[in-house]
């Protein structure tokens, strides 16, 4: 099976998984606003038993909703979010942007599409920049 590799900002955390992802989920609720701070999450989900931590395990702080299924894990030095077993025990979850490279799938849908940001599909139309604007 192919590796990939990941790891948080900062580089304290670090992790390799085999490139064998189920579902990729883009998720619009209010609650994966709130941890990521932006429109939606992009998570990928695979078997919990699926990675090895080279680096700084002992940093990744988890935070669970209390009386909900949602959890947001992260490095404790740079606030990033990594990989974390759902409360349910049946899969990883895996933050795509903490990968270092394509993790072998695309997107297979938008949920919670009915709570997403008011500015999200009006953000699609404006111009694109490969760096800061002028």
């Amino acid at each position: 099976m192919e590796k990939i590799s990941g790891s948080c900002l900062c580089g304290k955390i670090t992790f390799e998984l085999d490139r064998d992802f189920k579902q990729f989920h883009l998720c619009h609720c209010t609650q994966c606003q709130k941890t990521s701070g932006s429109a939606h999450v992009s998570n990928l989900f695979t078997r919990p038993d699926n990675i090895f931590w080279l680096s700084g395990e002992e940093l990744i702080r988890r935070f669970d909703v209390p009386g909900r299924s949602i959890t947001n894990a992260y490095c404790d030095h740079c606030g990033c979010a990594v990989p974390y077993v759902s409360n349910s025990g049946k899969a990883l979850v895996v933050p795509a942007g903490s990968l270092d490279g394509d993790p072998g799938m695309t997107p297979q849908d938008h949920i919670f599409w009915a709570e997403r940001a008011a500015w999200y599909e009006a953000g699609m139309d404006v111009p694109h920049f490969d760096g800061f604007p002028e």
